[in-house]
C-alpha cells in the first residue's frame, strides 16, 4: 500500500508542476484533465503525509524512551503517534478504494407513484419535492424534463436532471422502491395505508461519450397536457423518442419548444442506453459482490417513511444507524442517510478484499 501511495504522491507532484507551466492554461482541455486528476488525488496525498509525520514522531518517541527522565512523556507522545497512524492507515484503505468512474457525473432522476394509487402517486411528489430540496441545498440545478400531475398534486411520473459537483456519489444510493406508511387525507376511517413509488437513478451520459444512431429512433410529437388548470400547448411541442432495437421511450414536454424538448428527451435516452450498456459489463462484477447498501435493483424496497412513528428507515443499513428522523428527510436533509450509505459501502469493499493493497 505505501508504495502505490509513494507513486500516487509522485504524480501529484508532477501535476503540480505542470500547472506551474504557462503554456498548459492555453489548452483548456488539459487544463481540465489536470485539474480534476490534482483535485482527486489531494485527500489520498494529504493523508499520506499526514501518515509518514506520525511515522517520524512515532519514532522520535521511541528513541526517547530510554532516558529515564524523558520516558513518561515520551511514552505517551508514542501512543498517540501510534493511534493517528492507526487511524490514517484505515482512512487510507478506504481513499484507495476503487473510484465510481460516475461519481462526478450529473444525476437523471425519474420517480414514479406505485402501489397504492392516488397516495402512491402523493408520496411520489413528496419524493420530488424532497430530491428537489436536496439539490438546492448543495447549489446544485435541477431541470424538470417530464411530469405528469394528478388532480389532487400528486406525480404519477416525473423525470428531472440534477446537475452539480459530485451529484452521482450522493444520489446513486436513493434507486429502488420507497414506501410510505400514512394515514392518507382521503381516508375518513383514520386507518394506516401502506403505499410505495418507485426511484430511478442515472448517471448523465456525455454525447461523446454513447452516441445513437438516428436511424434506431422513431420521433414522434404530440400536444403536451397537464392536470387541470395546467397551461396546454396548443401546437404539438411535446416530443416521444422511441429506440427501435431496445424498445426504450423518453418523452418530454417540459419546454413549449419542440427543439428543446427534444434535446432533453435525447439527453435521457442517451444516459438510459448507457446505463443498460454499463450494467451489461458489470453484471459479472455485480454477481460476485453483494454489497450491504443492496444490489441496486430498482425492484428492491431500500425504505420505508412511517408517519406514525415519525421514522425513516433505511432497510440496507443495521442496527440503530439504520432509522432517522422523518420531518429532515423529506425537508431534503438527507445528508446524514447518504452519509450511512456510502459509509457501508466502503466497510463492503473493504471486507470483500476490494481495495486491499499490502
Amino acid at each position: 500500500m505505501l508504495e502505490k501511495l509513494k507513486g500516487i504522491e509522485e504524480r501529484y507532484e508532477d501535476i503540480e508542476a505542470q500547472l506551474s507551466d504557462p503554456s498548459v492554461y492555453a489548452d483548456s482541455d488539459l487544463l481540465r484533465r489536470l485539474t480534476r486528476e490534482q483535485k482527486e488525488l489531494e485527500p489520498v496525498v494529504e493523508a499520506y503525509r499526514a501518515y509518514r509525520k506520525w511515522e517520524g514522531e512515532e519514532a522520535a518517541a521511541r528513541e526517547l524512551m530510554s532516558d529515564p527522565e524523558l520516558k513518561e512523556m515520551a511514552q505517551e507522545e508514542f501512543h498517540t503517534a501510534r493511534a493517528e497512524l492507526e487511524r490514517l492507515r484505515e482512512e487510507l484503505k478506504i481513499l484507495l478504494l476503487p473510484k465510481d468512474p460516475n461519481d462526478s457525473r450529473n444525476v437523471i432522476m425519474e420517480v414514479r407513484g406505485g402501489v397504492g394509487g392516488e397516495e402512491g402517486m402523493l408520496f411520489a411528489g413528496d419524493l420530488m419535492r424532497m430530491y428537489t430540496m436536496y439539490a438546492e441545498s448543495k447549489g446544485w440545478k435541477v431541470d424538470v424534463v417530464n411530469c405528469s400531475e394528478t388532480e389532487l398534486g400528486g406525480v404519477k411520473e416525473a423525470s428531472f436532471v440534477i446537475e452539480g459537483e459530485g451529484a452521482w456519489s450522493r444520489l446513486k444510493f436513493e434507486g429502488g422502491t420507497h414506501r410510505v406508511q400514512r394515514v392518507p387525507e382521503t381516508e375518513s376511517g383514520g386507518r394506516i395505508h401502506t403505499s410505495a413509488a418507485t426511484v430511478a437513478v442515472l448517471p448523465e451520459a456525455e454525447e461523446v461519450e454513447f452516441s445513437v444512431d438516428p436511424k434506431d429512433l422513431q420521433i414522434d410529437t404530440f400536444r403536451s397536457s397537464g392536470a387541470g388548470g395546467q397551461h396546454v400547448n396548443k401546437t404539438e411541442s411535446a416530443i416521444r423518442i422511441t429506440h427501435l432495437p431496445t424498445g426504450v421511450v423518453v418523452e418530454c414536454q417540459d419546454e413549449r419548444s419542440q427543439y428543446k424538448n427534444k434535446d432533453k428527451a435525447m439527453k435521457i435516452l442517451r444516459s438510459k442506453l448507457y446505463e443498460a450498456e454499463q450494467a451489461r459489463q458489470n453484471a459479472a462484477i455485480a454477481a460476485e459482490r453483494k454489497s450491504q447498501v443492496g444490489s441496486g435493483d430498482r425492484s428492491e424496497r431500500i425504505r420505508t417513511y412511517n408517519f406514525p412513528q415519525n421514522r425513516v428507515t433505511d432497510h440496507r443499513l443495521t442496527g440503530d444507524g439504520k432509522n432517522f428522523n422523518l420531518a429532515p428527510i423529506l425537508d431534503g436533509n438527507l445528508d446524514p442517510l447518504i452519509d450511512a450509505l456510502v459509509t457501508a459501502d466502503q466497510a463492503a469493499r473493504l471486507q470483500s478484499g476490494a481495495g486491499e493493497e499490502e
